[in-house]
């Protein structure tokens, strides 16, 4: 089985860990020491607490799904542009459930090691999100 290259590991990231859930592929993809940055305000060192913020987001958008968009790839950096896009179902951002979809933008930027990710860095349009939330719950 051929090594998979730091494309393969992003397309991983989004389809299998956040689109199918996936928690398996934490230890798959990410370096022991990952260091995360979202652009919700938080910032994770390690899988547990990447689990955790993960756990966070699925509770307010159960069904958030990642679609790629555009891609720049570097020899061991990788930036997507995507668009999130789900159903608020749950608590987010201290928004109670509104049941409505959501859709914002995003870019992550990606660094790797050894064949892991070491890093990702996501800013994502908070302030569409927030807008959204905030005219939803009316």
């Amino acid at each position: 089985m051929k090594k998979p290259t730091n494309k393969d590991l992003v397309n991983l990231y989004y389809e299998e860990l956040w689109n199918k859930k996936n928690k398996d592929y934490i230890d798959i993809l990410f370096d022991d020491n990952i260091i995360f940055y979202g652009s919700l305000g938080v910032e994770c060192e390690g899988k547990k607490q990447f689990e955790s913020y993960m756990d966070t987001i699925h509770t307010g958008i159960p069904d958030l799904f990642h679609s790629i968009t555009q891609w720049v790839v570097d020899d061991n950096s990788i930036a997507v542009r995507a668009i999130y896009a789900g159903r608020h179902s749950g608590n987010l951002l201290n928004f109670e459930a509104t049941n409505s979809r959501l859709m914002y933008n995003g870019a992550t930027f990606f660094k790797f090691y050894e064949g892991k990710i070491q890093s990702v860095w996501v800013l994502g349009d908070l302030h569409g999100l927030l807008e959204q939330l905030k005219n939803n719950s009316n």
